[in-house]
């Protein structure tokens, strides 16, 4: 029996990158899982394609992070075809790598919409069907505490933002027996950072074992922190960057 047995969980953001393998990862656990996707349904349709072949169960939600009521339908749907709700993965968001200075408004709003505001958005929607043994977990990032990039300071806002988001809230649903946790990875392979691109140099020069992460070493450990182990640690900032922030 898999630590996350008969446990239904929703990731936003989850038809690619840190999402999708931690989408994987948890269904490989035993939980029936549900992600977000805004754009690209192909993609969406792969990740579950992958869960169900390997014996899961999956599905796929169209929800933009931004509209409050497209992601409240998609928890509710999750309730609905999983029948509760016992894990959130709030991965759902972007960064747009400039200068303060250079960076629009539009795009501070974009960051600051997806990044924060959707976060606090499905996690409002999400409590509601919550009980005891519940996992609230953020994917903030490193730069949330510490900065030595030049060019994410509006991103590192949005995550710093998370970051006390995550440590507010574990204070007011802790009586619940629900726990509130922040995953912050650092310089992780994807799509939206690839080790091969033009910001990675100085973000992998800043790790301490001089190498990007994996996703799925992201994945590991939002998988302990949602499952019954982790049951005594709340209110956390995890770190998982290769030593960036050591």
């Amino acid at each position: 029996m898999s630590d996350l047995n008969k446990k239904v969980a929703l990731v936003t953001g989850g038809s690619r990158g840190i999402g999708a393998a931690i989408a994987k990862r948890l269904a490989r656990d035993g939980a029936k899982v549900a992600i977000t996707y805004t754009k690209g349904a192909d993609a969406a349709a792969t990740v579950v394609k992958e869960i169900e072949s390997a014996g899961g169960k999956a599905i796929a939600i169209q929800a933009d992070s931004t509209d409050a009521g497209a992601v409240g339908a998609a928890v509710e749907k999750t309730v609905a075809t999983f029948g509760g709700l016992d894990v959130l993965v709030n991965n759902a968001g972007t960064a747009i790598p400039k200068k303060l200075e250079e960076t629009t408004l539009e795009e501070m709003d974009r960051m600051m919409n997806i990044n924060f505001r959707g976060t606090m958005i499905v996690t409002q929607a999400a409590l509601k069907h919550m009980k005891s043994g519940g996992r609230i977990i953020t994917i903030g990032s490193c730069v949330g505490e510490r900065v030595m990039t030049p060019g994410l300071v509006a991103y590192s806002a949005t995550k710093g933002a998370v970051k006390m988001f995550a440590q507010g809230l574990s204070r007011e649903v802790g009586s619940r027996g629900i726990t509130v946790n922040n995953v912050q990875p650092g310089p992780i392979d994807t799509e939206l950072n690839p080790a091969a691109g033009d910001w990675a140099v100085p973000q992998k020069a800043a790790t301490a074992l001089d190498r990007y992460g994996l996703v799925d070493e992201v994945a590991a450990l939002v998988a302990f922190v949602a499952g019954p182990e982790s049951s005594y640690i709340t209110g956390a900032n995890l770190t998982v960057d290769g030593g960036t922030n050591a």
